[in-house]
């Protein structure tokens, strides 16, 4: 009989295996959700990883015997928020059978109904990708929709205690100011939004800035072309650990045309059937109706976030090409010279 054979292996102690386990030094998360009645949910956990960047995963692993463990097994989108290392009572409160672990800490919504909590080391809201069951846990992944982070120090855990990491800022590092690129297209009247994967609805966003041609509309690689007449809309953040948000305004290219059957995420509205109350974000509705009284008016204006609630600007006459301000532009290309 192999000496490896079932019958002869020796038995794993789960308490010598949960020690050997705690020697690996990680960070302290907070993972939280929303239950069926709509409440505020969440837990500390250590055992999370980043998966992928393309698209972006990461997971997070629930104990099947936590208390939370039944609004997690049903959660649509969950948040995980990293602790800085001032965080130490934050953890302990979610570690408790506590219920009311949300009176201590300030949180809000991002893009899914998951409560982000608004000071934490770095944030990730997520919508569910896949839930795989593992033992006496469940391993949650998900798809990364919006996230943030700052430059305080991490809370580290270690052996069952609370550990402090050294030098964690490498030079060059800073905080997060990462903005959101986002599309308000318009067509036959109808304004384009794209699902969030977890019932929300939102702007299509883009991986890079500026008024283009022709536009991604999801991942598989749908493009659409938009006019010439696109421009930049407004331009506002959402609070300082949050990503800021750039809209820019446009049409497709023939307005009239038809449109190619689009994917469930995507989906033009019309005006009045537009689902306010499943936007996440409030600055994101606020620009919206702003848009919609504009263009009942036909006058347009470009938005830029300010400390006394920001400022707008008024555009008069159709934009125009650069290169068609031929005196301006001669003097920029001199003065480039």
């Amino acid at each position: 009989m192999s000496a490896d054979s079932e019958d002869e292996r020796s038995p794993i102690d789960p308490i010598e295996l949960r020690r050997a386990f705690g020697t690996f030094v990680t960070g302290v998360t907070v993972v939280t959700t929303l239950d069926e009645d709509g409440m505020p949910r969440g837990m500390t956990a250590n055992s999370f990883t980043s998966v992928s960047l393309d698209p972006p995963l990461l997971l997070v692993c629930i104990g099947k015997k936590a208390s939370s463990a039944k609004a997690f097994d049903a959660a649509r989108s969950f948040a995980v928020n990293i602790l800085h290392d001032r965080q130490k009572d934050v953890a302990s409160v979610f570690a408790s059978k506590s219920l009311c672990k949300f009176d201590s800490v300030e949180y809000d919504a991002v893009n899914t109904r998951a409560p982000v909590l608004t000071d934490s080391l770095s944030w990730f809201d997520c919508a569910l990708h896949e839930r795989v069951d593992a033992g006496d846990h469940v391993i949650l992944i998900g798809r990364v929709v919006a996230f943030g982070s700052s430059p305080a120090a991490p809370l580290g855990f270690c052996r069952g205690s609370y550990v402090n990491v050294e030098d964690p800022m490498p030079a060059g590092w800073g905080a997060s100011h990462r903005m959101m690129v986002c599309h308000l297209v318009e067509h036959g009247g109808r304004i384009l939004l794209r699902g969030d994967g977890s019932g929300g609805w939102g702007l299509p966003t883009e991986s890079r800035s500026g008024a283009r041609k022709r536009i991604d509309l999801d991942e598989d690689g749908r493009i659409a072309s938009i006019s010439l007449d696109a421009f930049l809309y407004s331009v506002f953040d959402v609070a300082d650990e949050h990503p800021g948000y750039v809209i820019y305004r446009s049409v497709l290219a023939d307005p009239n045309g038809a449109v190619a059957e689009l994917p469930p995420t995507l989906k033009f509205f019309a005006p009045e059937e537009l689902p306010w109350n499943l936007i996440r974000v409030r600055q994101v509705r606020a620009m919206l109706r702003r848009y919609l009284h504009e263009r009942q008016e036909g006058r347009f204006g470009i938005y830029n976030d300010s400390d006394d609630g920001g400022r707008i600007a008024m555009i008069g006459g159709t934009p125009r090409p650069w290169s068609s301000l031929s005196g301006v532009a001669s003097e920029h290309e001199a003065a480039e010279g």
